[in-house]
């Protein structure tokens, strides 16, 4: 199955992503799509399917739970250009992470759904 062979991968680009995120709505295949952005960001436009918000400014608070859940599923990681994924992901890495997955490019090349506007919920965070 194509999705599980994206899902093995260390980066994908946002066409692989959008691949995935189908996959998942038709139940091909599990993971959990972060976003790294700060909440303003969030809020101003994000990817649909983004299961929880983890902002860089907080990675402190949320860096363990990150490690924890990368060893019982897929994580992919997205941000705005990809940069600050690539950090994040080095470091969780680095700290014993499995399942990892960045997401290059981030939403600024993203071309799938986006949403705009939506205030951040209690379930993202």
């Amino acid at each position: 199955m194509k999705s599980q062979k994206l899902l093995q991968k260390s980066q994908i680009n946002s066409l692989e992503l959008e691949e995935l995120l189908k996959a998942r709505e038709a139940k091909e295949c599990d993971f959990i799509l972060v976003d790294v952005r700060e909440i303003y960001e969030y809020e101003d436009e994000h990817i649909v399917g983004v299961d929880l918000l983890r902002p860089t400014s907080h990675f402190q608070d949320w860096a363990k739970e990150l490690i924890d859940l990368s060893n019982e599923k897929y994580l992919i990681l997205t941000c705005r250009t990809g940069n600050r994924t690539g950090q994040v992901c080095h470091i969780l890495k680095s700290n014993g992470a499995k399942n990892i997955i960045d997401h290059q490019g981030g939403i600024m090349q993203w071309y799938g759904a986006t949403s705009t506007n939506d205030s951040v919920t209690k379930e993202l965070l």
